[in-house]
């Protein structure tokens, strides 16, 4: 059978979701737990491979098991054999269709700036940390050139192996909550620290050292060497997948954030 499952984690102690050569990584840790509780070898497949220092509110997997569990034991055993930092939300069985990375539809993310004077100190390593008050509006109106399907060459990673660099960005929105700038963004899928390199280029433009139009020249530009400096992992969250039904109203997903991260 296959199943599908919800999890959350806190990434700064980690290189990343996949399994790497060297370093902690979160697939390993929750392939070992799954595998005690089915008794047997557990691989998953992830929707979106999250980058080292990288937190989840609601990463989704599947696994191909041969035994049959009740979904609170494939829950509460998972989370008896995982780390403080990682934790199993839900689990459900899918049919053999369900794909967690090929099924989505659109992915989600959120960067969480702490925009005041002094450091963090109880969020550090959950939050990008600004000491410059940042112009919203004005990182609002460079977002807005982003929106829609483009060739998103300059904000990905050089590294990046993906064959095809168009994305369709269906949602990139700035709020301030008080001490907290948040940029929700959310597209069919993204290329390797794209939502980071984002990030770095509104929070140039935040700063006031670009102008909002320099988003938009970036884009054109298809050269990553032209953008901005990649902003830091810590503020970034995967929040959710969208999947088409039946699967969507069978997963028990919390909806989107809305409002401040946390409420200091």
């Amino acid at each position: 059978m296959r199943i599908a499952l919800g999890i959350e984690y806190a990434g700064e102690h980690y290189w990343g979701w996949q399994i790497q050569p060297k370093g902690l990584n979160v697939q390993r840790y929750v392939e070992a737990a799954l595998s005690k509780v089915a008794n047997e070898p557990v691989a998953v497949v992830c929707a979106g491979r999250t980058d080292s220092g990288v937190h989840a509110l609601e990463q989704i997997v599947h696994a191909d098991v041969t035994v049959q569990r009740t979904k609170r034991s494939w829950r509460l055993g998972t989370n008896a054999n995982l780390p403080q930092d990682i934790s199993i939300l839900w689990a459900q069985s899918v049919d053999e269709q369900f794909h967690a990375r090929f099924s989505a539809q659109a992915r989600h993310y959120r960067y969480v700036i702490l925009n005041r004077p002094s450091r963090p100190a109880l969020l550090a390593k959950r939050v990008t940390w600004e000491h410059q008050l940042l112009a919203v509006e004005h990182m609002q109106t460079a977002a807005n050139y982003l929106i829609g399907t483009h060739d998103f060459t300059s904000y990905r990673a050089v590294a990046c192996q993906a064959k095809n660099p168009i994305r369709t960005v269906s949602r990139l929105s700035v709020s301030r909550f008080d001490e907290q700038v948040i940029i929700d963004i959310s597209a069919n899928a993204f290329l390797h620290h794209m939502v980071r390199n984002i990030a770095g280029v509104l929070i140039t433009i935040g700063r006031g050292e670009q102008p909002p139009e320099w988003a938009r020249t970036v884009l054109e530009a298809k050269d990553r060497r032209q953008g901005g400096v990649t902003a830091p992992a810590y503020g970034l969250y995967f929040c959710r997948v969208d999947y088409p039904p039946p699967y969507q109203n069978l997963f028990p997903q919390a909806p989107l954030p809305k409002g401040p991260f946390i409420n200091l």
